[in-house]
């Protein structure tokens, strides 16, 4: 019976928005009828402008080599804002807009101005620190690393490598239809903004531990939340599945909705069957961790607000631009409900208290966001066929004089916002005229002043006093920039640039793994010597083949060629000589009287098929190949040579010695710092040597070759414990091995040791050493950011 009242709940919530949506709607239409707003916004510019116009002209002149740089360079505008004593108001107006939009405060509560004063001067410290900092640039914010020491201050880091896995886990199941890039960014988006409520929510003198427990809590409510974007509403507002199967998937989560039971999957009927496997698993999964934390009440209003969010969306979506005869009631109605249900559901999944006033506030402040957002998009959506006010406006406007202008709607709702619910509050009016004026000023520089100029003729409504006034102030307001917007086209800036980068790393690794392959293959001598003499030849090239990732020899190919300038085919005989040397490594690692591996690179390895004594000697045969190779670098000069000679073969040593190590502890247990020395002399080395060898090469400078030590060090630590969990956890026909070699052969691993999570904490403590031991370098290269981006996630 509980599932029939959840039933009732869901409908006479929907009936009790809607009343109350039509009833503002009314009130607008009301307002613009009697151009009421247009008085109140003229006196209330009036007093903004006070703030925001520029200065006299003789004064302009004397401030002119102060002029401000363009916010999207973030950090000469910071550093601007800073010496012009302005960083302190513009971070303020970018947190009090926080606590107005997202937390739905009310910004004349002391207790509100306190906090927001409190998270300021946070702020500005931690901005202060990275001015003083250069190794923590202004675009690194975001960054992985960024992200994860905060994550080890706070004590979350399980949560932080668990949301982290999540979001990449995401992006490979969306569907090229969908964008991938996009969903990620709202994802971040929602789960900052779960986390900062949860922040807003502690009280003074909380504990550690306990603020540990909601904000690990945060992470993950943030993800399960903003799970319903990009798996509910970008899926069905996308073209990947066809009419039926949206009409089937939008069932299932409609009941889920309005009964609160998760429907089981069943059979799918549709063409995307693996797809909706994992999303349903998903969002099942989802819903039982939101349900767990939360108490009757929330859960109550959590079903009743996703209930209004998901009917007004769906409304919204079966619309079609062709159709001529949408009402203001159609056209608006559903945009009210679900933007307001939004922010309510979010207050809802993180069991949040509620001020007096809060449902009031957010309810009404939804729709301004909503035809902000609109407004900007407009000729996006109008590509997409999206019918939103502004879309429907600009279609039929000349046809449709009963269709309300959706721009003047905007300021009709503003003057609304400061006068009827905010009760002309001089803070609040001040950040809502502040955020309007900057959305008008970026999307003049988005589309350009000519494109702009006829955007506004088209919107306009009929007010040209209003209207004079507006067009004045988006050309010359000053001081209305915020924070969240940088840090908005900050996000948004990385993910392109880290998408693009990413994909020139993939295309340099293949090219460089293809050309190095060609020039791998040992040929035998031309002389007769009978079957035996050519077996070492065979056996050396069959463990040459296969599928390796050539790790080693593409880092030197990237370091000597791109970054050093090195001519690649006289480089050539080095990446042989280093992919001989691992692969002689790998031929010993699989032998009975070590690791005892049936499979390498996807195949049988050597001592399976030829035995123990072949597998042994094609491995010498293979170091001896590698030192002929390292004498055959004919272009450079002998020293430089002679240096790479004494370097690789003292480096070969030490790898000899590690895996004596790693065989003496067989059987033993070890701890960590056992582990690292183990791990630093197998694989640490290799990759110091791929790093070091061409920067012998080039002649670079005894300082930068220790920054490249340091990071092979973490670099190979970071990459023996990813081997260490994906024996543990991987998927063999990825690894290209057996799993589960480590317990098998009694080895002590990262895994062993620490156990899988204290495993993937110190993989990650080791990736971010690497990667700020790679920003001190003078030229840091980007493929060793994305080379270490690939350790940490590949899967084989």
């Amino acid at each position: 019976m509980i599932h029939i009242s959840t039933e009732a709940a869901a409908d006479r919530g929907y009936r009790q928005a809607l009343n109350k949506a039509e009833g503002y709607l009314a009130s607008l239409e009301a307002n613009i009828r009697n151009k009421g707003y247009t008085v109140s916004l003229l006196n209330d510019f009036g007093e903004w402008k006070k703030r925001h116009l520029p200065r006299p002209l003789q004064v302009t002149r004397w401030f002119r080599r102060f002029a401000s740089p363009d916010p999207a360079d973030s950090t000469r505008y910071l550093t601007w804002l800073t010496r012009t004593g302005k960083l302190n108001d513009y971070l303020e107006r970018s947190v009090s807009y926080m606590f107005l939009r997202d937390l739905g405060h009310d910004l004349s509560s002391p207790r509100t101005l306190a906090r927001i004063e409190r998270f300021t001067a946070e702020l500005k410290r931690r901005l202060e620190r990275r001015d003083d900092d250069p190794s923590e640039p202004a675009s690194d914010f975001l960054s992985m690393v960024t992200l994860y020491r905060w994550a080890q201050r706070e004590a979350i880091e399980p949560e932080m490598i668990w949301v982290i896995d999540k979001l990449k886990r995401v992006s490979s199941h969306l569907p090229e239809a969908m964008n991938a890039e996009e969903a990620e960014r709202k994802l971040i988006k929602i789960i900052f903004g779960v986390v900062l409520h949860v922040i807003d929510e502690m009280e003074e003198g909380i504990s550690s531990v306990e603020r540990s427990r909601r904000l690990g809590e945060a992470l993950k409510l943030g993800y399960y939340y903003g799970l319903t974007y990009p798996f509910i509403d970008d899926l069905l507002d996308s073209e990947v599945l066809n009419n039926g199967e949206k009409e089937q998937y939008s069932r299932m989560i409609r009941t889920t909705i309005r009964t609160g039971i998760v429907l089981e999957l069943g059979e799918w009927t549709g063409n995307h069957s693996e797809m909706i496997r994992f999303i349903h698993a998903e969002l099942r999964e989802a819903y039982e961790y939101i349900r767990q934390v939360q108490n009757r009440e929330t859960q109550a209003i959590f079903f009743e607000q996703s209930f209004v969010f998901f009917e007004s969306q769906d409304e919204d979506r079966t619309k079609n631009l062709a159709h001529a005869h949408y009402t203001n009631k159609e056209l608006y109605l559903p945009i009210i409900l679900k933007s307001a249900s939004s922010r309510l559901i979010v207050r809802s999944v993180i069991g949040a208290s509620r001020d007096e006033g809060f449902e009031q506030r957010v309810f009404y402040y939804g729709l301004y966001n909503q035809l902000a957002d609109d407004l900007a998009d407009m000729f996006a959506d109008m590509k997409a066929g999206a019918v939103t006010p502004f879309t429907y406006y600009y279609k039929y406007r000349d046809k449709r004089s009963d269709l309300i202008n959706p721009f003047e709607l905007y300021w009709a709702v503003i003057s609304h916002l400061i006068h009827e619910v905010y009760r002309s509050e001089p803070k609040t009016r001040e950040i809502i005229l502040d955020r309007a004026i900057n959305g008008l000023k970026r999307y003049r520089q988005r589309v350009g002043q000519e494109e702009f100029d006829r955007i506004m003729e088209v919107l306009a409504f009929g007010q040209p006093e209003l209207e004079r006034l507006i067009q004045r102030l988006v050309r010359q307001a000053e001081d209305v920039a915020f924070y969240d917007k940088m840090l908005r086209d900050q996000l948004l800036s990385t993910m392109r640039n880290n998408r693009r980068e990413q994909e020139e790393f993939l295309d340099i690794v293949k090219k460089a793994r293809t050309e190095i392959n060609k020039q791998l293959p040992i040929q035998p001598p031309t002389e007769e010597g009978g079957k035996e003499t050519g077996l070492l030849f065979e056996t050396a090239n069959y463990s040459l083949e296969g599928s390796g990732k050539r790790l080693r020899p593409v880092l030197t190919w990237v370091m000597g060629v791109q970054e050093y300038g090195l001519d690649a085919a006289a480089m050539a005989p080095l990446f042989r000589a280093l992919e001989y040397m691992h692969t002689a490594s790998l031929i010993f690692d699989d032998l009975p009287s070590q690791d005892n591996s049936a499979t390498r690179r996807g195949r049988p390895t050597l001592h399976e098929l030829h035995g123990s004594g072949i597998a042994e000697l094609t491995g010498i045969f293979l170091i001896q190949k590698a030192i002929e190779e390292q004498a055959s670098l004919k272009e450079f000069d002998s020293e430089s040579v002679l240096a790479l000679l004494q370097y690789l073969s003292r480096k070969a040593a030490e790898i000899c010695m590690g895996q004596a190590m790693d065989l003496n502890a067989k059987g033993k247990v070890l701890n960590v710092e056992e582990l690292d020395r183990i791990c630093f002399y197998k694989t640490g080395i290799a990759f110091e040597a791929c790093l070091v060898a061409p920067a012998i090469l080039a002649r670079i400078s005894e300082k930068e070759m220790e920054m490249l030590r340091k990071i092979a060090y973490h670099m190979g630590i970071a990459f023996q414990i990813k081997d260490d969990l994906l024996d543990g956890e991987g998927d063999p026909r990825l690894l290209g091995k057996p799993a589960g070699k480590d317990v098998e052969n009694d080895s002590s691993t990262y895994v062993t040791v620490l156990g899988p999570a204290a495993a993937s904490k110190a993989m990650w403590e080791h990736y971010c050493l690497a990667m700020e031991a790679l920003m001190e370098l003078p030229r840091p290269p980007v493929f060793l950011r994305h080379l270490l981006n690939y350790i940490i996630n590949r899967e084989n």
